[in-house]
């Protein structure tokens, strides 16, 4: 099994491996460790009863906002490629995802939650699957091919009207994403109450996700312009209960433009950093989980393994005690007839039959019952026969089903789990090592590793 496993991933690494940048190719391969229909973690631990889910190859990046904010300007930026249409319009009124592949394609909704399944719950939400898309670009700019991209509506106040409840759903893909951009416009939009009321709820389970920019920020007038406008932010966004506890970090950022040139402090790289820190973390953490799901499955198959011995070892002393019930039920008929036997036949048909050491060993151990019995009046006699067919009955019932045996692995059933065992312990697992020292080697020296 564990040949097979192994020569079977070497093949396919090499068929795939070219162009593929360290992270990518580790998340690759954890996926692959569990989504094997053969012989993936997944399908391992179902057998031993553990419910896992395969990690992800790339991270999910939500970018929310005020309408013209900029949010799908950035992923155009980022992947430097005109994707996602611009303007001033409310132009992005659903979900698009944005994500590399192999050539440049469009999905509809349908499609979309098929690419995706994880996010399939969206369509319980009434009217979001017709406003679902996805883009498919095949650039690797950045860390665009480790990045699928979320962006959201416009959010505006008022009268305006979705087609869905965009609050319910920014909540929701909230719980999902590993990174939520929040893009402030500081052209008069900013201050948008269904902004912050989405933020203020985000910040109470994902506040470690949550990230400020005040975006555009060439076109806010001067430097003072800049400041008053990052105060009233603030300031707005201090008032909120949910959000007057955690510290602000609102970078300025908008895009560059070499044909206008300006004196504003841009830092849209830092918004690079944050996704490809979030990256290399969520690298970390699928490697980490690996390594406690190949411990969780080790120890559920260990405890299967014990689990079925310690039956085995109760379903033999439950034969012995169930054995030894029924000898003792079929016994006391037994002796009834060797006593009518012995009563009915005569000494020399006896002698005949068993012998005459035969007979004389069975008079010696009949006796006593014998003389027992014949001190009995005929009543008292035939009610002691009953008896004894009676308790003779009785045990016989308990024999068959007080002792019943639960059913066990058979041998081929212990094989095939001490195999999955065998096969977690030391391929897996060391395929993780390598993993993982693959992962370090990128940031430290090999003087440095001690795996």
């Amino acid at each position: 099994m564990s040949g097979k496993i192994k020569s079977r991933s070497a093949a396919n690494a090499d068929s795939i491996s070219g162009g593929v940048s360290c992270d990518e190719r580790i998340l690759r391969d954890c996926h692959q460790l569990y989504a094997d229909p053969d012989s993936g973690l997944i399908t391992i631990a179902e057998s031993v009863g553990v419910k896992l889910l395969p990690p992800r190859k790339k991270i999910t990046v939500m970018l929310m906002g005020n309408h013209s904010a900029g949010k799908s300007s950035f992923i155009n930026w980022y992947v430097e490629e005109h994707i996602q249409r611009t303007g001033v319009a409310i132009e992005t009124q659903g979900f698009s995802f944005v994500t590399s592949g192999r050539k440049r394609e469009s999905l509809t909704g349908n499609a979309t939650l098929h690419l995706y399944p994880h996010f399939k719950p969206l369509q319980e939400f009434r009217g979001v699957s017709e406003y679902l898309s996805t883009e498919i670009c095949t650039s690797r700019q950045k860390r665009f091919s480790l990045v699928t991209f979320v962006d959201s509506p416009g959010l505006v106040d008022g009268d305006m009207k979705y087609p869905f409840d965009v609050d319910e759903v920014l909540l929701w893909l909230g719980d999902l994403c590993d990174l939520i951009l929040v893009f402030f416009d500081p052209m008069g939009q900013a201050l948008c109450k269904r902004t912050l009321n989405i933020v203020e709820s985000l910040n109470e389970k994902h506040g470690d996700r949550l990230r400020f920019y005040l975006s555009k920020a060439d076109e806010a007038g001067g430097e003072s312009d800049r400041q008053r406008v990052m105060m009233q932010i603030v300031q707005e966004l201090c008032k909120r209960p949910g959000l007057n506890k955690c510290g602000f970090d609102m970078p300025t950022i908008y895009i560059p433009n070499p044909n206008k040139p300006s004196r504003c402090v841009n830092q849209i790289e830092e918004v690079c950093r944050t996704v490809e820190k979030t990256i290399n973390q969520t690298v970390q953490n699928t490697l980490n989980s690996l390594e406690k799901d190949c411990e969780l499955i080790s120890e559920a198959i260990t405890e299967t393994l014990s689990n079925d011995r310690q039956m085995s070892s109760e379903n033999r002393r439950a034969r012995c005690k169930s054995c030894f019930l029924t000898l003792l039920g079929f016994s006391v008929p037994l002796a009834l007839m060797a006593l009518l036997l012995l009563g009915a036949l005569s000494k020399e048909l006896l002698e005949m039959a068993l012998g005459p050491q035969g007979t004389e060993a069975l008079s010696l151990y009949l006796s006593p019952i014998v003389r027992i019995f014949d001190s009995l009046s005929g009543e008292q006699q035939l009610y002691t026969c009953a008896g004894l067919v009676l308790l003779s009955f009785l045990l016989l019932i308990i024999a068959r089903f007080s002792f019943r045996t639960r059913q066990t692995l058979t041998g081929k059933q212990k094989r095939q789990l001490q195999e999955k065992l065998e096969y977690v312990q030391e391929v897996v697992k060391g395929k993780k090592k390598k993993l993982y020292e693959e992962y370090l080697r990128q940031s430290v020296s090999d003087q440095d590793m001690d795996l």
